[in-house]
């Protein structure tokens, strides 16, 4: 019997190349009716069956059904660009979701997608499939691929493919040597803005900006859409990404960031991306300084966007925030003022189709991107598609997303900024007494509360990426940011007679801004990112508790990051179904310096009573483990409290340090950790 891994892998491989062409390698053929191939392919339908079938180890056999009616997915032509930021990119994904979604088993699927996928735009095919696949119940085992080895043009320096493609067709599987990529291809580094390359173009980064919403689709069928809490993580994971922003600028000497909350002032900050889209063979957009948003009327794409109607719903936005309340497409006035109210604020910023009256507050962070991503080329006179922010994959590239999200946090934080500080009551742990933290190096005798990072040379595979290539694998080597590992130990006394539970919430804030002065406690407080959050048990008495940097409840391993499908579908290999969705081990700290750079590193212990869900979940299992900012597959967040806390809010006055923010609270530390970069590549091994 073939398995629904093996069945779905090859729709997904060399995503331009027809589905009756072998997969895996020359492994796996699909044995589609004649009426399946496409026009061009329909007349030498048997020549091409006894020729590319012979061979074949596994033969899936695909069902003759009814083609469906997918006119409505013309709007993305076949070789143009998809992206989720288009209403009507997003109307067609959302219908071709449901399509999937409604067939009533597996082999159904398979025989429509194997069907629609050579009809249709890929990448828009890819997503609708990968959504459909990873929310159908017999579907849910499925491993969906990384986008990085079905499209790596999105991720690498496209003058790497001719050199994998020569490799690949002149010497042997056995013999190939992998190809470098150069780790900065997009600017000399005397453009300031390059100290971030790292950050900004590191591959699992962005992976995980395209996984999240692919997890987290605002588009299809409502009962995929709905997840518990949605609205407020879109908030939290971008505002978590832009505060690592800050804290990575102001270790490389840059400064804060403006938020982007002046639509008609000029654009100072250029970029050049430097990737390519193989679907068509043309390059990303440059942004060049300066640049003003302009009205962007491009019928071709069914876009007509004015920056007067922005500003419009911006204002709309902002007025219900201060009002207290939005109002739906019904009349039907919606409190803001309670902890709910960023679910629904977060759903109408982006905007789902959970926004409860899209009309009125319009699509604000879609309509920001494509903006954005069209400064070029407004009303399509030079025939250009869209930049870098058109697209989730590749939008974190730009310098321009930290700023356009900034301001998007900004709206949120206005909001936030309506509450009271929290209480006494809601911060303590009345007999609980966190007495020590610490944090040292995984390594014997390594001094507490210093870590290291460094550059790590890592390889991929992405021979199934590359359409009409030679087969088998072909490697490519990059370089990214790492970090020792490293575990926090906490000694806890717990006064009471009876064991009590808890959750230990981890973060990190900087100390000082690019200058080397002081931040501010607000300033901290917005920078503040979380590294772990965990459960415990605590006994009467003393408990000794140690936990270790890996198992962050934030972050995925790299396999997990990287992971290459073909390993997925061989026997002993079940460690590579599971969900994929975290942020990248890699990236868990920031960089530091040479000579070494303070954070207020804080712990404390909440009560269990403000924290507790009624979901079930163990963080040692896969899919359970980094639902921070992923959640848990199918089941409600699992911690009661707004996200962000006890950073999501203001403080009272008088608190203008960390000490004073812990100072009335026994269940909370703060202490000191130097983070010191070392400028060496080391070899994963």
């Amino acid at each position: 019997m073939i398995s629904n891994q093996v069945k779905f892998s090859g729709h997904f491989y060399n995503p331009h190349v027809p589905i009756f062409v072998p997969k895996e390698n020359g492994r796996v053929f699909y044995e589609v009716p004649e009426r399946f191939l496409s026009d061009r392919y329909r007349p030498l339908g048997s020549n091409l069956m006894n020729r590319f079938g012979t061979n074949a180890g596994v033969r899936i056999p695909v069902r003759d059904i009814d083609p469906p009616n997918i006119e409505f997915a013309n709007v993305v032509s076949r070789r143009g660009d998809f992206s989720l930021f288009n209403r009507s990119h997003r109307e067609a994904a959302n219908q071709l979701i449901q399509l999937f979604m409604q067939q009533p088993d597996a082999d159904t699927l398979n025989a429509i997608s194997a069907y629609v996928r050579d009809r249709l735009n890929a990448p828009l095919f890819q997503y609708a499939l990968s959504v459909a696949l990873h929310h159908r119940t017999d579907t849910a085992d499925v491993t969906v691929p990384s986008i990085l080895h079905t499209f790596p043009d999105r991720f690498i320096d496209p003058a790497t493919f001719p050199r994998m493609r020569e490799e690949g067709r002149i010497v042997s599987q056995g013999d190939r040597m992998a190809i470098d990529i150069p780790m900065n291809f997009t600017a000399l580094d005397r453009e300031p803005e390059q100290r971030l390359a790292y950050f900004r173009e590191d591959i699992g980064v962005n992976l995980h900006h395209w996984h999240w919403h692919l997890v987290y689709p605002g588009v299809g069928p409502r009962e995929i859409v709905n997840k518990d809490r949605r609205g407020e993580l879109f908030y939290y994971f971008h505002g978590q990404m832009v505060a690592r922003y800050h804290v990575e600028r102001f270790c490389n000497g840059l400064g804060p960031l403006a938020p982007l909350d002046n639509l008609r002032e000029p654009i100072r900050e250029p970029y050049y991306p430097k990737i390519l889209r193989s679907a068509n063979n043309r390059t990303h957009p440059a942004r060049y300084p300066g640049m003003v948003l302009m009205d962007v009327n491009r019928s071709a794409d069914q876009i007509n966007i004015t920056v007067a109607e922005m500003e419009q719903q911006l204002s709309r936005i902002i007025r219900s925030i201060d009002d207290g309340f939005v109002m739906s497409s019904n009349g039907e006035r919606i409190s803001l003022d309670n902890p709910g109210g960023i679910d629904v604020l977060g759903n109408i910023l982006e905007s789902s189709i959970l926004s409860p009256n899209t009309d009125f507050y319009g699509d604000v962070h879609n309509n920001g991107h494509i903006m954005i991503s069209y400064i070029h080329d407004p009303d399509g006179t030079y025939l250009e598609s869209f930049g870098v922010m058109g697209d989730v994959s590749t939008a974190m590239r730009d310098p321009i997303f930290y700023r356009w999200h900034l301001f998007i946090d900004q709206i949120c934080r206005r909001h936030k900024n309506r509450f009271s500080p929290y209480s006494y009551p809601e911060l303590s742990y009345q007999g609980i007494t966190l007495l020590k933290f610490e944090t040292r190096l995984q390594r014997r005798g390594s001094p507490p509360n210093l870590w290291l990072t460094f550059w790590q040379r890592s390889q991929v595979d992405l021979g199934t990426g590359l359409d009409f290539g030679p087969e088998g694998n072909l490697f490519a080597t990059f370089t990214h940011l790492q970090h020792a590992p490293f575990l926090y130990q906490l000694q806890v006394i717990n006064s009471d007679n009876r064991n009590r539970r808890g959750t230990v919430r981890i973060y990190l804030a900087p100390r000082y801004d690019e200058k080397g002065a002081r931040l501010t406690f607000e300033q901290q407080r917005l920078h503040t990112i979380e590294l772990d959050s965990f459960r415990v048990r605590l006994n009467p008495g003393v408990n000794n508790i140690m936990r270790r940097s890996e198992q962050s409840n934030v972050t995925i391993p790299y396999e997990r990051t990287f992971r290459n499908i073909s390993q997925s579908n061989e026997s002993g290999n079940e460690q590579f179904r599971f969900c994929n969705c975290g942020w990248p081990s890699h990236m868990l700290i920031p960089k530091g310096n040479a000579e070494g750079v303070t954070y207020d590193l804080f712990a404390m212990i909440s009560n269990f009573s403000g924290d507790a869900v009624d979901v079930d979940y163990d963080e040692n299992q896969n899919c359970d483990d980094s639902y921070s900012f992923c959640g848990l597959r199918n089941r409600r967040y699992p911690d009661a409290r707004n996200m962000g806390y006890p950073f999501d809010r203001r403080v009272p006055p008088g608190v203008n340090s960390f000490a004073d923010f812990v100072a009335p609270y026994q269940n909370m530390t703060v202490t000191t950790v130097n983070i010191r970069f070392t400028n060496t590549v080391v070899a994963r091994t």
